[in-house]
């Protein structure tokens, strides 16, 4: 028997660990803003990790949930960045706050009250990378039943588009795009094209196109920023496009039920995008019909209340609350300053 080796002089000596492997730089910073949907919000985020190869970072502002949200988020995903805000802050300044922390070439803004369906965050990016010159993209948008939520974009509000909406033709005639301008008539999202404006609950742009356009303007307390966004966009040479490659669910009011406070703002805005945006010439006309708006659905609720629609009793009486207080809104929002007024002409 030979005899054995003697141990070596001095430490052993490990193998040189491998250095880290250093994590890919995010291609989309995905912004997520929640109020009291902690449920929801939850799925939401389980679904874009699930359904999200492209390297992206993830950047949640909780606007002082009362529901336990922040906590409930900072446990389940504690890699994220959680900006858990003690007030509310809104949708559109919530939304700039986290783009402030944002490193990726591109911004998504993204519901909570969503989930992401087939890679549709890989591809509305690939979409992106494929037609450059839209400088804002969007996807199509399915309620929790699979049915189309024809929501996810809109066309521009214009005088003849608020005149068939205010006399209800918008409705009698929903599938004609003649009559129903703003909503496409029966487009059904399923074809990829420009758009007036892409709706901010699944919303791509580039971060310095945002950082150019100063973000979303907080004139628009509620509703109606990113058409205004889009609008300035466009007039710098963007054209926002949709595709129907890119299909996420899209639950809609999860943490706004629809009443008359909301109705409000919602009118308060469409008056300050038709100041803003229309011929001067048309926007007595455009406001005058929008402050009937309310009326004329209170009278059509009630019309159809006498016939026996239950439901539209309720309508008529929303709408008469939203009309008692027309001083609050025909003026639309007050004007703030907003440091990006850039000229037109300029590409995104």
């Amino acid at each position: 028997m030979s005899d054995p080796v003697p141990p070596p002089e001095g430490p052993v000596l490990a193998e040189p660990a491998a250095p880290p492997v250093a994590a890919p730089e995010p291609i989309v910073s995905i912004i997520v803003v929640s109020y009291n949907t902690r449920e929801m919000t939850l799925e939401c985020l389980s679904s874009l990790a699930a359904q999200t190869t492209i390297p992206y970072e993830l950047i949640v502002v909780d606007n002082a949930s009362s529901d336990g949200s922040a906590e409930a988020i900072a446990e389940a995903f504690p890699d994220i960045r959680l900006i858990a805000s003690r007030e509310n802050h809104g949708f559109a300044k919530a939304n700039n706050i986290a783009a402030l922390e944002a490193r990726a070439p591109y911004l998504l803004l993204l519901n909570p009250d969503t989930v992401t369906l087939d890679h549709a965050i890989d591809r509305l990016v690939a979409f992106a990378e494929r037609t450059p010159e839209a400088g804002i993209w969007g996807g199509r948008t399915l309620y929790g039943d699979g049915s189309l939520n024809a929501g996810s974009c809109n066309a521009l509000q214009s005088l003849w588009s608020i005149f068939c909406r205010t006399t209800g033709l918008a409705v009698a005639f929903k599938g004609s795009a003649f009559f129903n301008p703003e909503n496409y008539g029966s487009w059904d999202r399923s074809t990829e094209r420009e758009v007036g404006y892409v709706c901010g609950c699944f919303f791509l742009i580039k971060r310095a196109f945002w950082n150019r356009l100063g973000g979303f303007d907080l004139t628009f307390v509620m509703y109606g920023e990113e058409t205004d966004l889009c609008c300035r966009a466009r007039a710098l040479g963007a054209r926002p496009r949709i595709t129907p490659e890119a299909t996420i669910i899209h639950y809609v009011g999860a943490s706004t039920k629809r009443r008359s406070s909301k109705d409000v703002l919602v009118l308060k805005a469409q008056v300050t995008l038709a100041k803003r945006y229309l011929p001067g010439w048309q926007q007595g006309p455009a406001i005058f019909l929008l402050s009937l708006r309310p009326l004329v659905r209170k009278l059509g609720g009630d019309l159809l209340g006498l016939l026996g629609k239950t439901k539209a009793k309720e309508e008529a009486r929303r709408w008469g609350e939203v009309w008692k207080t027309r001083a609050s809104w025909k003026e639309g929002f007050p004007q703030l300053p907003h440091p990006a007024r850039l000229e037109k002409g300029a590409r995104p």
